[in-house]
């Protein structure tokens, strides 16, 4: 399967069977996000260098495969949420715009680990917009990391073995934390009929 070419949608991960759409996971939310340990952040950090060096082109090749997958994820997406076509997609200006900059708040959160009160006022201001001025639902965070886990390890397996993708996972679990935690601070409530 190229690069290009999206696997048929899977089915829902068993994390997210707990998600409803509209609402946050208060009372399975840990008190704080697990840390990472300093061998944990240097593992990501230098897998992160041989992603980041084609951040645009995996961005998109995520946007799209979530698209495809999450069609629903397109309605905030008002300049191609018309589209169907992954060709149409990666060639869309607005979507390789959002995808470089999905990727450079991931390379801001990756070049910052070691300041957990970096990471926590980027993402808080990610979650915030995302809750405020476009509506997002937050379970379409946890659907995202894993679509970016999945790119990952398919495009670039001779830096993602398991044990990497073990802690990428857990470096989304806290940008997920982090990000949630945002839409609990401005009283998220919305409830909506999208489904995944």
């Amino acid at each position: 399967m190229s690069r290009r070419e999206s696997p048929p949608p899977p089915s829902p991960p068993p994390q997210l069977l707990g998600v409803r759409s509209g609402e946050v996971e208060r009372e399975d939310r840990p008190e704080r996000a697990e840390p990472l340990s300093d061998a944990e952040r240097e593992i990501i950090q230098d897998t992160w260098g041989h992603v980041y060096k084609n951040c645009e082109d995996v961005g998109v090749t995520v946007l799209i495969r979530f698209f495809i997958n999450f069609p629903s994820a397109k309605q905030y997406f008002s300049q191609f949420q018309e589209m169907e076509d992954p060709e149409e997609m990666e060639r869309s200006s607005q979507l390789r715009q959002h995808a470089r900059r999905v990727m450079n708040a991931i390379n801001t959160v990756v070049e910052n680990l070691h300041d957990p009160e970096k990471v926590s006022s980027v993402l808080a201001l990610v979650g915030k917009a995302h809750a405020i001025k476009h509506k997002v639902e937050p379970m379409y965070f946890k659907i995202l990391s894993g679509v970016l886990l999945e790119v990952l390890s398919e495009d670039f397996p001779e830096f993602f073995p398991t044990e990497v993708q073990m802690v990428w996972t857990k470096l989304m679990g806290a940008v997920y934390w982090h990000v949630t935690g945002a839409y609990t601070d401005v009283g998220w409530l919305q409830v909506s009929s999208s489904a995944v």
